[in-house]
Protein backbone atom coordinates (compact mmCIF):
# COMPACT_ATOMS: atom_id res chain seq x y z
CA UNK A 1 0.00 0.00 0.00
CA UNK A 2 0.92 3.39 -0.74
CA UNK A 3 1.16 6.58 1.97
CA UNK A 4 -1.91 7.99 0.09
CA UNK A 5 -4.08 4.78 0.93
CA UNK A 6 -2.38 4.23 4.48
CA UNK A 7 -2.98 7.65 5.45
CA UNK A 8 -7.05 8.13 5.52
CA UNK A 9 -6.94 4.59 6.92
CA UNK A 10 -4.53 5.22 9.82
CA UNK A 11 -6.30 8.71 10.42
CA UNK A 12 -9.68 7.15 11.09
CA UNK A 13 -8.15 4.53 13.08
CA UNK A 14 -6.15 7.23 15.47
CA UNK A 15 -9.59 8.97 15.68
CA UNK A 16 -11.69 5.85 16.77
CA UNK A 17 -8.83 5.15 19.05
CA UNK A 18 -8.41 8.78 21.01
CA UNK A 19 -12.50 8.12 21.12
CA UNK A 20 -12.12 5.28 23.19
CA UNK A 21 -9.68 6.52 25.22
CA UNK A 22 -11.40 9.77 25.80
CA UNK A 23 -14.47 8.05 26.80
CA UNK A 24 -12.81 4.94 28.79
CA UNK A 25 -10.07 7.71 30.81
CA UNK A 26 -13.41 9.78 31.88
CA UNK A 27 -15.12 6.55 33.55
CA UNK A 28 -12.07 4.56 34.79
CA UNK A 29 -11.36 8.14 36.81
CA UNK A 30 -14.67 8.01 38.36
CA UNK A 31 -15.23 5.08 38.94
CA UNK A 32 -11.40 4.29 40.07
CA UNK A 33 -11.44 7.21 42.08
CA UNK A 34 -14.89 6.21 43.91
CA UNK A 35 -13.60 2.64 44.40
CA UNK A 36 -10.07 3.65 45.63
CA UNK A 37 -11.61 6.66 48.08
CA UNK A 38 -13.71 3.67 49.63
CA UNK A 39 -11.14 1.50 50.03
CA UNK A 40 -9.23 4.06 51.93
CA UNK A 41 -12.54 5.28 54.07
CA UNK A 42 -13.55 1.22 55.02
CA UNK A 43 -10.17 0.09 56.11
CA UNK A 44 -9.97 -0.50 59.87
CA UNK A 45 -8.42 2.79 60.54
CA UNK A 46 -10.76 4.65 57.84
CA UNK A 47 -12.81 7.18 58.42
CA UNK A 48 -15.91 5.03 57.78
CA UNK A 49 -14.27 1.69 59.27
CA UNK A 50 -16.07 -0.79 57.85
CA UNK A 51 -13.97 -4.15 57.49
CA UNK A 52 -16.37 -6.62 55.68
CA UNK A 53 -16.92 -3.97 52.95
CA UNK A 54 -13.11 -3.51 52.45
CA UNK A 55 -12.67 -7.23 51.98
CA UNK A 56 -15.18 -7.03 49.69
CA UNK A 57 -14.05 -4.21 47.15
CA UNK A 58 -10.58 -5.28 47.65
CA UNK A 59 -11.60 -8.94 46.62
CA UNK A 60 -13.17 -7.32 43.46
CA UNK A 61 -10.63 -5.17 42.49
CA UNK A 62 -7.72 -7.65 42.77
CA UNK A 63 -9.71 -10.15 40.42
CA UNK A 64 -10.51 -7.64 38.29
CA UNK A 65 -6.21 -6.61 38.19
CA UNK A 66 -5.30 -10.57 38.06
CA UNK A 67 -7.84 -11.67 34.89
CA UNK A 68 -5.91 -10.31 31.60
CA UNK A 69 -7.44 -8.19 29.08
CA UNK A 70 -7.85 -10.81 26.19
CA UNK A 71 -9.38 -12.98 28.30
CA UNK A 72 -12.03 -10.04 30.16
CA UNK A 73 -12.49 -8.65 26.09
CA UNK A 74 -14.34 -11.92 25.80
CA UNK A 75 -15.94 -13.00 29.21
CA UNK A 76 -17.67 -9.94 29.26
CA UNK A 77 -19.37 -10.86 25.61
CA UNK A 78 -22.76 -10.53 27.31
CA UNK A 79 -22.74 -7.23 29.59
CA UNK A 80 -21.13 -5.50 26.66
CA UNK A 81 -24.16 -6.49 24.50
CA UNK A 82 -26.72 -5.96 27.04
CA UNK A 83 -24.81 -2.26 27.58
CA UNK A 84 -24.48 -1.06 23.85
CA UNK A 85 -26.52 -3.53 21.71
CA UNK A 86 -23.32 -4.77 20.17
CA UNK A 87 -19.94 -6.30 20.61
CA UNK A 88 -17.81 -4.81 17.76
CA UNK A 89 -16.74 -1.39 16.96
CA UNK A 90 -15.67 1.26 19.39
CA UNK A 91 -18.77 1.93 21.28
CA UNK A 92 -18.24 -1.87 22.38
CA UNK A 93 -14.58 -2.13 22.95
CA UNK A 94 -15.25 1.32 25.91
CA UNK A 95 -17.00 -1.33 27.84
CA UNK A 96 -14.23 -4.01 28.56
CA UNK A 97 -11.48 -0.72 28.28
CA UNK A 98 -13.13 0.69 31.51
CA UNK A 99 -14.04 -2.51 33.34
CA UNK A 100 -10.27 -3.93 33.18
CA UNK A 101 -8.94 0.01 33.92
CA UNK A 102 -10.84 0.75 36.96
CA UNK A 103 -9.59 -1.80 39.31
CA UNK A 104 -5.93 -0.78 38.07
CA UNK A 105 -6.86 2.96 39.08
CA UNK A 106 -8.21 2.24 42.23
CA UNK A 107 -5.57 0.44 43.87
CA UNK A 108 -3.32 4.10 42.43
CA UNK A 109 -5.79 6.35 43.98
CA UNK A 110 -5.79 3.69 47.28
CA UNK A 111 -1.97 3.89 47.51
CA UNK A 112 -1.69 7.70 46.28
CA UNK A 113 -4.10 8.58 49.29
CA UNK A 114 -2.43 6.36 51.78
CA UNK A 115 0.88 8.53 51.07
CA UNK A 116 -1.06 12.01 52.38
CA UNK A 117 0.39 12.78 56.12
CA UNK A 118 -1.51 11.05 58.65
CA UNK A 119 -0.70 14.45 60.93
CA UNK A 120 -2.38 16.75 57.94
CA UNK A 121 -5.54 14.55 58.37
CA UNK A 122 -5.46 15.06 62.07
CA UNK A 123 -4.89 18.53 62.30
CA UNK A 124 -8.40 18.59 59.91
CA UNK A 125 -10.62 16.23 62.23
CA UNK A 126 -9.16 18.81 65.25
CA UNK A 127 -10.61 21.82 63.60
CA UNK A 128 -14.04 20.38 63.15
CA UNK A 129 -13.41 18.86 59.77
CA UNK A 130 -16.23 16.70 58.32
CA UNK A 131 -15.70 13.53 56.61
CA UNK A 132 -16.85 15.01 53.30
CA UNK A 133 -14.38 18.17 54.00
CA UNK A 134 -11.75 15.81 54.86
CA UNK A 135 -12.24 13.43 51.48
CA UNK A 136 -12.07 16.13 49.41
CA UNK A 137 -10.05 18.92 50.66
CA UNK A 138 -7.35 16.87 52.34
CA UNK A 139 -6.68 13.59 51.14
CA UNK A 140 -7.41 13.98 47.40
CA UNK A 141 -6.15 17.60 47.46
CA UNK A 142 -2.90 16.50 48.41
CA UNK A 143 -2.85 13.68 46.90
CA UNK A 144 -3.06 15.21 43.31
CA UNK A 145 0.35 14.56 42.32
CA UNK A 146 -0.19 11.22 43.32
CA UNK A 147 -3.20 10.72 41.38
CA UNK A 148 -2.62 12.70 37.78
CA UNK A 149 0.62 10.35 37.92
CA UNK A 150 -1.39 7.20 38.08
CA UNK A 151 -4.20 8.36 35.84
CA UNK A 152 -1.55 8.62 32.96
CA UNK A 153 -0.13 5.37 34.09
CA UNK A 154 -3.31 4.08 33.82
CA UNK A 155 -4.16 5.99 30.47
CA UNK A 156 -0.72 4.36 29.00
CA UNK A 157 -2.31 0.90 29.66
CA UNK A 158 -5.55 1.81 28.03
CA UNK A 159 -3.57 2.46 24.69
CA UNK A 160 -2.37 -1.23 24.61
CA UNK A 161 -5.47 -2.09 25.51
CA UNK A 162 -7.35 -0.74 23.05
CA UNK A 163 -4.93 -2.28 20.51
CA UNK A 164 -5.75 -5.39 21.62
CA UNK A 165 -9.57 -4.58 21.35
CA UNK A 166 -8.54 -4.74 17.84
CA UNK A 167 -8.92 -8.77 17.82
CA UNK A 168 -12.19 -8.61 18.08
CA UNK A 169 -13.33 -6.13 15.86
CA UNK A 170 -13.40 -3.23 18.45
CA UNK A 171 -12.02 -0.44 15.95
CA UNK A 172 -8.97 1.42 16.05
CA UNK A 173 -5.70 1.59 15.62
CA UNK A 174 -5.65 -2.31 16.87
CA UNK A 175 -8.07 -3.08 14.93
CA UNK A 176 -6.28 -1.47 11.87
CA UNK A 177 -2.97 -3.24 12.26
CA UNK A 178 -5.20 -6.45 12.45
CA UNK A 179 -7.00 -6.32 9.52
CA UNK A 180 -4.39 -4.87 7.05
CA UNK A 181 -1.31 -5.13 8.97
CA UNK A 182 -1.60 -8.74 9.94
CA UNK A 183 -4.22 -10.72 7.75
CA UNK A 184 -3.31 -8.88 4.50
CA UNK A 185 0.49 -9.06 4.80
CA UNK A 186 0.74 -5.00 5.05
CA UNK A 187 3.86 -4.30 6.63
CA UNK A 188 3.90 -0.76 5.96
CA UNK A 189 0.13 -0.50 7.65
CA UNK A 190 1.69 -2.22 10.79
CA UNK A 191 4.85 -0.17 11.19
CA UNK A 192 2.78 2.68 10.71
CA UNK A 193 0.29 1.72 13.62
CA UNK A 194 3.11 1.39 15.89
CA UNK A 195 4.69 4.17 15.07
CA UNK A 196 1.19 6.17 15.82
CA UNK A 197 0.52 4.33 18.98
CA UNK A 198 4.14 5.11 20.48
CA UNK A 199 3.25 9.03 19.78
CA UNK A 200 0.00 8.53 21.46
CA UNK A 201 1.77 6.90 24.35
CA UNK A 202 4.62 9.45 24.46
CA UNK A 203 2.15 12.56 24.08
CA UNK A 204 0.35 11.12 27.45
CA UNK A 205 3.14 10.51 29.44
CA UNK A 206 4.79 13.89 28.66
CA UNK A 207 0.93 15.31 29.57
CA UNK A 208 0.83 13.83 32.50
CA UNK A 209 4.67 14.44 33.77
CA UNK A 210 3.71 18.11 33.47
CA UNK A 211 0.68 18.12 35.29
CA UNK A 212 1.80 16.35 37.83
CA UNK A 213 5.12 18.12 38.45
CA UNK A 214 3.07 21.65 38.43
CA UNK A 215 1.26 20.03 41.28
CA UNK A 216 3.55 18.85 43.51
CA UNK A 217 4.98 22.42 43.19
CA UNK A 218 1.72 23.80 44.52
Amino acid sequence: MTWTEIAPLLWDGARETLYMLAVSTALTAVGGLLVGVLLILTDRDGLLAAWPVHAVLGLIVNVGRSLPFIILLVAIIPVTRALVGTTIGTDAAIVPLTVAAIPFFARVVETAIREVDRDVVAAATAMGASRWEIVVKVLLREARPGLVAGLTITVVALVGYSAMAGVVGGGGLGDLAIRYGYQRFENEVMIATVVALVVFVQLVQMLGDLVARRLSHK
